[in-house]
């Protein structure tokens, strides 16, 4: 049932439908507004109120959904042009008209019934899968339902649900129909092919000045530069602050010695391993090791090479069976344990012993640590330090200078890519700082810019390099190269066309491709999807199954050349299509009729939409950062 009504959000009448309110709240201003509706209701289907609190909750729901499609929660604007608003009405609109129907007809739902359907529902189940009264309750709370509110939601979809099973249920499904959706998916193609590709077309002339001024002009829209936005940038991270800290060397050896327990290389281990894949290998080496034959003798022996993992800590090894065998062995020792199908005998030939990491090495690394963990606690007052220079408008060269910071200098597009000049800062804050420097004026002091995790950055705008045509000596590389591409491409489609022409005015197939120099080739019978090669692709395809046997046609594959072909054996699924896929057709035609009988059902009760309450609660919804 509620496939039903996903399926009606798609058909006509619903778009339709979803057109209509898109218009209406797009000016707020929906002519079938009765001012007699109390302030509490949202809209009347016929003379049942849909409540503003059944609205908000459905409306948030919706929203919810859209902000894990899109990645961040749709304003309400946003929330508008994406039709949720529409979207909900017109869902809570259909199910309205139909409980109204259901409860004339006196359908309803047991409390024994009500109670199962409660229980069995996995939302409200604890850890082992059983009902759980306090994950219910938490549930409804999370949810803003009241349990009393709840059931007759469930009282209200399961009368839906009895309905629609109990009417549509039984619809019939055309055999004919069964029959086009198994021949659609199931049939395949033969065809007779070659490839006509520009490295066999002689080259194209080169363009003259005039031709490539009078296509700059045609084009321009493709050469026009963006507007920029010549910037200066200051970043203060603890990274950037770490770099003018300087760390003695009498600093860097405390620090060593305080935390010299702590640096040290683990031990290693050269580990071996040799598969023993047959009980007769398993007992050679049993056997060896009981005699103390060494690993390296058996491998010999038994004409095997063992698998070198190198040198490795403990740590390193991800296999635990193999980690604790290897560090339990002495050098020249093996030990045999389970595998992969059998036994392996594992070995160790080497140990390097843990050791310490000397000062020297240590160095660099404790200097840095040091200079970061410094910069940290210096962050809060240089960042206090640089907004007081920036409210007394210092410009950013003169405070980066204070500081001994960099400068960064940009001309800054809408993407924000050029900022990554500026060292941390990543792909999500080069948009967020392009959007507030494009949010700028000139001549005027921006805000700064928090990234989080003591990460500030500060610009000055300088200048706004407005959009422009570019002049043909500007470009004149590229637009050499798009009149080239273009004259190929038309050369090729000619090349193309004349040889369709050729094949439709009853030349062999065989005898087109000769006269182009080409061999055709006979594919393996093909579906929709292709034969997996990039010749005969998805697209190519699709152009084969547009006709029947003997069908002509030419199609661009994924590499940019053209495919001819002649379609020489249509290959009939032969099987009738799987459960999975006629009981699909069944659900869709019964969702179809379903949907149309909600849509006369809704229609004829009418639809009253209460403006004002609609722009309460959509402005209350924004507030909430919906």
């Amino acid at each position: 049932m509620l496939d039903g009504l996903r399926a009606f959000a798609k058909s006509l009448p619903g778009k339709i439908l979803g057109i209509f309110l898109l218009i209406g709240l797009a000016g707020f201003g929906l002519e079938n507004v009765l001012n007699s509706i109390s302030a509490n209701t949202i809209a009347r289907v016929g003379n049942t109120d849909i409540s503003v609190r059944d609205f908000q909750r459905a409306y948030q729901s919706q929203v919810n959904a859209a902000a894990q499609q899109i990645g961040s929660y749709p304003t309400p604007e946003q929330a508008l042009a994406l039709g949720i608003p529409s979207a909900v009405i017109s869902r809570l609109a259909a199910d309205t008209a139909v409980n109204d129907l259901t409860a004339d007809m006196n359908l309803g739902v047991s409390d024994d019934r009500l109670g199962i359907m409660v229980r069995q529902d996995p939302s409200f189940g604890s850890t082992l899968g059983s009902f759980d009264r306090n994950t219910f309750v938490q549930v409804l709370a999370q949810s803003g339902f009241t349990e009393t509110e709840y059931f007759d939601g469930q009282r209200k979809m399961a009368r839906r649900q009895q309905f629609a099973q109990g009417i549509f249920a039984d619809a019939a499904v055309p055999e004919v129909a069964q029959q086009m959706i198994a021949r659609y998916s199931g049939d395949r193609r033969t065809i007779d092919y070659f490839v006509v590709s520009d490295t066999a077309l002689p080259p194209v002339a080169e363009p003259t000045e005039e031709e490539l001024a009078a296509y700059l002009t045609e084009n321009q829209a493709d050469f026009r530069t963006v507007e920029q936005r010549r910037t200066q940038l200051l970043a203060l991270t603890p990274e950037l602050l770490a770099e003018t800290i300087e760390v003695s060397d009498e600093d860097v050896a405390a620090e060593y010695e305080r935390t010299r327990a702590n640096r040290t290389v683990p031990e290693r281990r050269f580990i071996r391993q040799v598969n023993l894949a047959t009980p007769e290998l398993i007992a050679a080496f049993e056997a060896g090791q009981a005699a103390g034959t060494g690993f390296g003798q058996l491998l010999q022996a038994n004409n095997l090479t063992a698998t070198d993992l190198g040198f490795r800590a403990q740590a390193e090894v991800t296999d635990q069976s193999l980690a604790q065998a290897a560090f339990g062995l002495e050098p020249g020792q093996f030990s045999i344990i389970p595998g992969i199908g059998g036994q392996r005998a594992v070995a160790v030939s080497a140990i390097q012993p843990q050791s310490e990491i000397p000062l020297e090495e240590a160095s660099d690394e404790i200097r840095q640590s040091l200079a970061v963990s410094r910069a940290r606690n210096q962050s809060a007052d240089v960042l206090d330090q640089i907004e007081e220079l920036r409210a007394a408008f210092q410009p950013i060269s003169e405070i980066a200078s204070r500081f001994g910071l960099d400068v960064y200098e940009a001309d800054v597009t809408a993407q924000g890519n050029e900022l990554a000049i500026i060292p941390g800062v990543e792909a999500a804050d080069r948009t967020r700082i392009a959007q507030a420097i494009f949010a700028a004026q000139p001549e005027r002091l921006a805000a700064t810019i928090s990234l989080g995790a003591n990460r500030n950055v500060w610009f000055d705008l300088q200048e706004v390099v407005p959009a422009r045509d570019q002049t043909l000596d500007e470009v004149r590389e590229q637009v050499v190269a798009a009149v080239t591409a273009q004259r190929t491409r038309e050369a090729l489609d000619a090349e193309v066309e004349s040889i369709l022409d050729a094949l439709r005015s009853g030349t062999p197939f065989a005898d087109v491709a000769a006269s182009r120099n080409q061999f055709p080739q006979l594919s393996q019978p093909f579906n929709r999807n292709g034969d997996g090669s990039p010749v005969i692709d998805g697209q190519v395809a699709q152009a084969a199954f547009a006709g029947g046997e003997g069908h002509i046609g030419a199609a661009e594959n994924g590499d940019g050349d053209q495919v001819v072909f002649q379609v020489v054996e249509i290959v009939p699924n032969a099987t009738a299509s799987d459960e999975r896929t006629r009981q699909f057709v069944a659900e869709s035609v019964r969702n179809n009729i379903y949907a149309e009988f909600v849509t006369g059902l809704r229609d004829q009760a009418g639809l009253r939409i209460n403006q004002e309450a609609l722009n309460q609660t959509l402005a209350l919804n924004s507030g909430t950062g919906l």
